[in-house]
């Protein structure tokens, strides 16, 4: 058995809407999803709100030094809170304002006063980088605080507005997802789905998140299996791949004879590739002939 003092109890807590979750140390409180919380975290206090249940880890998985939660939210807590998204939203006219006024090449997405408001910080999206030092210093005396820019990508920019997919569920970075994993076209290819950016791009604009979450069990469907369009031979006979059908585990083969053969890929195994109009006696699988018509002439 495990000892139980090498033992933690950790939480998820999301620091702000949209934001980041971390695992924190439940500091001996009783909490519960849904409950707000003060935590410490590396800029000082900050208000979150639970997103899990605890749950008991060994410390030796735990990477690094967990931050603490300090207490359940009091509502004088909730009160400075909402103070802040008050001062965030005047913080947000006076700084377009002031974009407006110098001219800068920037977009100002969200601006978010820290917990105890020492701090605020404005977050931006720009093609490159940008002279905003005379800015700080205008929003330093317009706001009275210590003043942050922070540049973030498009796909932060999506995950702190939020929205909705063209699947109709709420965006996956805004929901769920903590970390931003590398996205490529292969993964579209890999799955067979329509390369146009409509169907395959985020409201972000980059390649959609959810690209990643079936990849790996397509490439290994896919492993081994010839291609779309490749000329196969059966005992059947001779024919080109015309599609793939991962749920049966199988693809279709239209034999020369204009019949569509079903081969699962527990029957399939690769020999000699057979060459246009001539037939060599090695068979390359066995399929299972589907009640579909002959392919009408053109």
């Amino acid at each position: 058995m495990k000892d139980e003092r090498n033992m933690i109890e950790v939480v998820k807590v999301r620091l702000r809407d949209g934001g980041k979750i971390m695992d924190m140390d439940v500091n001996q409180l009783s909490l519960k999803p849904g409950e707000r919380v003060i935590a410490q975290t590396s800029e000082g206090l900050s208000a979150g709100t639970v997103v899990s249940r605890p749950q008991r880890m060994d410390e030796q998985y735990i990477k690094g030094r967990l931050k603490k939660v300090l207490r359940k939210a009091t509502p004088q807590d909730e009160s400075r809170c909402s103070r802040n998204r008050e001062l965030g939203e005047r913080g947000h006219e006076v700084c377009l304002a002031k974009i407006k006024q110098l001219k800068l090449p920037m977009k100002l997405v969200d601006v978010e006063y820290l917990f105890e408001g020492q701090k605020a910080i404005f977050y931006f999206t720009a093609e490159g980088r940008v002279d905003f030092r005379q800015l700080v210093k205008e929003l330093a005396g317009e706001c009275r605080v210590r003043i942050e820019m922070r540049q973030i990508g498009v796909r932060d920019e999506a995950k702190m507005i939020g929205g909705f997919g063209i699947c109709g569920r709420e965006l996956c970075c805004s929901s769920f997802l903590n970390e931003f994993e590398p996205i490529s076209i292969r993964m579209a290819k890999a799955q067979d789905l329509p390369l146009a950016p409509g169907k395959v791009s985020g409201v972000c604009g980059r390649l959609m998140c959810c690209l990643i979450y079936e990849n790996r069990i397509y490439e290994e469907f896919k492993a081994g299996l010839p291609r779309i369009g490749e000329r196969v031979r059966l005992r059947e006979g001779s024919g080109r791949v015309r599609k793939y059908n991962i749920f049966e585990n199988a693809f279709t083969v239209e034999l020369e004879s204009g019949e569509y053969v079903k081969v699962h890929k527990k029957d399939w195994h690769r020999g000699r590739k057979p060459e246009a109009g001539r037939d060599r006696k090695p068979e390359a699988g066995r399929g299972r002939r589907e009640k579909k018509s002959p392919r009408k002439p053109a």
